[in-house]
């Protein structure tokens, strides 16, 4: 999955995701709402088979590219988490 930004200003991103996999987007996109700096975040897919989806998010403050890193660590942390609950489980 590879990501490109279209739109960028201090409060706002546009970004183009190439190969997208909706199983990683869905729950980023649901960590950036639980963000009270987070105004927006919202992902368009289009059609299918012309448009790449887009991912767009809107901060209240702060950058917009540090909430989304934000999101992605805490993703990170709860998938780790969850790996070594499993692993303990199904020893």
């Amino acid at each position: 999955m590879e990501m490109r930004a279209l739109e960028m200003d201090k409060n706002a991103i546009r970004l183009e995701i190439e190969g997208p996999d909706d199983t990683v987007i869905y729950p980023l996109i649901n960590e950036l709402l639980k963000d009270e700096d987070v105004a927006e975040a919202k992902y368009s897919v289009g059609h299918p088979q012309l448009d790449k989806p887009v991912l767009y998010v809107r901060t209240k403050k702060g950058k917009p590219q540090a909430a989304i890193k934000k999101a992605a660590e805490s993703l990170a942390g709860q998938f780790r988490e969850a790996k070594s609950l499993f692993q303990a489980q199904l020893r």
